[in-house]
């Protein structure tokens, strides 16, 4: 049976990417998770990580974890949209929101009742911004992501098909925008930034892209994107 943790690389990848759907799909069949990493922290076969946290950049922080409570369980949206060159759709939160407020993010929210992460991606994504699934191929999956604010994310990595129309739950959406595929994998793009966040320093990642401020849990996550399928 296969460890659907870590598909095999039966295809290689391009040694250069060109960041077209082709090369995606290639690196995407030998890099994303086919199913979700769960609760599991390691692949038992590798010991591979197969969780990224907002502590990553923090290792002297990574205490809190152990005297957090249960994470809620919660899942995102990675959309590739299918251009000539591709890009990334990610969403700007609105100021009113509680939780992340004014943030940029993906697509997503908590898992309801025993809806599975693929469910919950792509409810919320027709809830937030009226994508269709009709529009939507799930290719796999990238490790779960603990946030500071008590979440387990699941992230769903998708080809989403151009010719959707969207429309924003403007409570919660203030904007919805695409970045190239490629600014996004481009090491030299990933930023260690800090702030104060609950009387302490933390490091984080960024990805700023001209008045865009990508960072945090969003820009983690794209960071492992790259860690699965781009980096060497």
């Amino acid at each position: 049976m296969t460890d659907s943790a870590n598909p095999p690389a039966h295809i290689p990848p391009p040694a250069e990417p060109s960041f077209t759907e082709r090369d995606f799909r290639i690196r995407a069949s030998a890099g994303l998770l086919r199913d979700p990493s769960g609760d599991r922290i390691f692949d038992p076969r590798t010991g591979r990580a197969l969780l990224r946290t907002d502590w990553d950049l923090n290792p002297e922080l990574a205490a809190d974890l152990a005297a957090m409570e249960a994470p809620r369980p919660a899942a995102v949206l990675v959309p590739i949209v299918a251009r000539d060159e591709l890009t990334v759709l990610l969403t700007q939160r609105t100021e009113r929101l509680t939780k992340h407020p004014g943030q940029i993010s993906f697509p997503g929210g908590r898992l309801d009742g025993n809806e599975t992460p693929r469910e919950a991606a792509l409810r919320e994504a027709m809830e937030e911004i009226g994508l269709e699934s009709s529009f939507i191929e799930p290719l796999g999956y990238l490790d779960g992501y603990r946030t500071g604010t008590g979440f387990h994310v699941t992230p769903l990595v998708a080809f989403v098909r151009p010719g959707f129309t969207l429309t924003l739950q403007t409570e919660e959406v203030a904007d919805v925008f695409e970045v190239p595929l490629a600014f996004l994998m481009q090491p030299a793009n990933h930023r260690q930034h800090m702030r104060e966040w609950r009387g302490r320093q933390r490091q984080f990642w960024a990805m700023p892209y001209g008045e865009r401020y990508i960072w945090g849990a969003t820009a983690g996550m794209l960071k492992n994107l790259h860690e699965r399928l781009y980096a060497a």
